[in-house]
């Protein structure tokens, strides 16, 4: 058992101005990335301003509440994140540049994507339902209704269809779980899966490209385009290489703000959003990135400790789950934005715009925080 300390001493500091600086590191990029277009960068900076401010509002006011206190509600919340999901398909808002992906509904006259709300909706519900079973968690049928119960609203997600998004559900799923206490003879077992699917999909991948002709499946183009960008400069590789053209453009210290050519002469696509690292590797060079990453790092590493030192099962998933999803959306945009990833549209954590997904970013820390609060109650060792 620990010494009980004053909240005081329990808030993390160090993580709210990581985060606060992770903040003006994207209003600053997203000026930039905004310059170019019609209506100037106004605009989107207000629209990226006010969920920061609304996101800081929550966050105080999360961190006042015990987090435990969501645990009671864990089956409402799963029910009402999944029929979020289920109206996302039924009336959604539709735009021509979206083409066939219905990931947005409109509210009171807002605009917003439910699957960004969605992600910490499922992290509290799924961390309740693993924390109630975590005593049998190994036991196959208990581990499969685990499994389905994350499942849902993945299916869901990709019937919208956003594989994207369902990535990020399905990593931070298996990273809770693991983390629960799953047996190593499952995680062989699931790994080993993943290797004959790898292998089988692969090999049904190079037999298709015999007599494969671009344009005749988008979600398959997507994968061509991602190995052969060349294939398709114009249209489909187009926004992968114009990125990699940027980020190598910038080298060691950038072309300096405002100043990069494929950014501030239009080449670059969706730069505000999905490939705003390509603004930062062009004008702010190697180091401008290096910046950002060691931002993100200690961003991780604070989420990791108070993962560690949580006081019970439940609060410990919760921050777990969080530091894995936004884990795989720095790793997978970063990715992307390089070509060592396929474009799936996951934005960067408090740098790409978006008013949802800021102010989600913003809750998901205020949850943490939440935990934080809490610690050294209970030795995770213990349990």
């Amino acid at each position: 058992m620990f010494k009980k300390e004053s909240k005081i001493k329990r808030f993390d500091f160090i993580l709210l101005i990581t985060t606060i600086l992770l903040s003006i590191y994207g209003f600053i990029v997203i000026n930039s990335a905004t310059m170019s277009k019609a209506v100037g960068s106004q605009p989107f900076l207000k629209t990226q301003i006010i969920a920061f401010a609304l996101g800081i509002g929550a966050l105080l006011v999360l961190v006042l509440i015990d987090y435990d206190l969501y645990g009671n509600f864990y089956i409402p919340i799963y029910v009402l994140t999944n029929l979020l999901l289920l109206y996302t398909l039924i009336n959604p808002v539709e735009a021509p540049e979206w083409g066939d992906v219905r990931s947005w509904i409109e509210i009171g006259g807002v605009v917003f994507q439910p699957s960004e709300i969605a992600k910490f909706g499922v992290i509290i519900s799924l961390a309740k339902f693993i924390d109630i079973n975590k005593e049998n968690i190994n036991h196959p049928i208990v581990l499969l209704k685990v499994l389905l119960f994350a499942f849902l609203p993945v299916a869901l997600i990709l019937m919208q269809p956003d594989l994207g998004t369902a990535l990020v559900f399905m990593f931070f799923t298996a990273i809770m779980i693991y983390i629960a206490g799953i047996d190593r003879k499952y995680v062989l077992f699931f790994m080993i899966v993943g290797l004959i699917l790898l292998i089988v999909g692969v090999s049904i991948f190079f037999q298709i490209m015999k007599d494969y002709t671009l344009g005749d499946d988008f979600r398959f183009d997507r994968i061509v385009t991602f190995l052969y960008p060349e294939l398709d400069p114009d249209d489909k590789g187009y926004h992968v290489i114009q990125s990699k053209t940027a980020i190598g453009s910038g080298m060691i210290y950038g072309r300096g703000l405002y100043k990069g050519v494929q950014n501030q002469l239009g080449y670059l696509p969706t730069k505000e959003t999905d490939f705003i690292f390509a603004v930062i590797g062009e004008e702010l060079g190697l180091m401008g990135g290096l910046v950002l990453l060691c931002l993100y790092a200690v961003l991780l590493y604070r989420l990791i400790r108070i993962a560690r030192n949580a006081a019970n099962m439940f609060g410990s998933l919760i921050v777990t789950g969080i530091t894995a999803m936004f884990l795989f959306h720095i790793y997978e945009n970063i990715g992307m934005t390089m070509g060592l990833m396929p474009v799936t549209g996951i934005p960067l954590p408090f740098i790409s715009y978006g008013g949802t997904f800021m102010l989600v970013n913003m809750i998901s820390i205020g949850l943490c925080l939440s935990v934080g609060m809490k610690r050294g109650k209970i030795d995770l060792n213990d349990l």
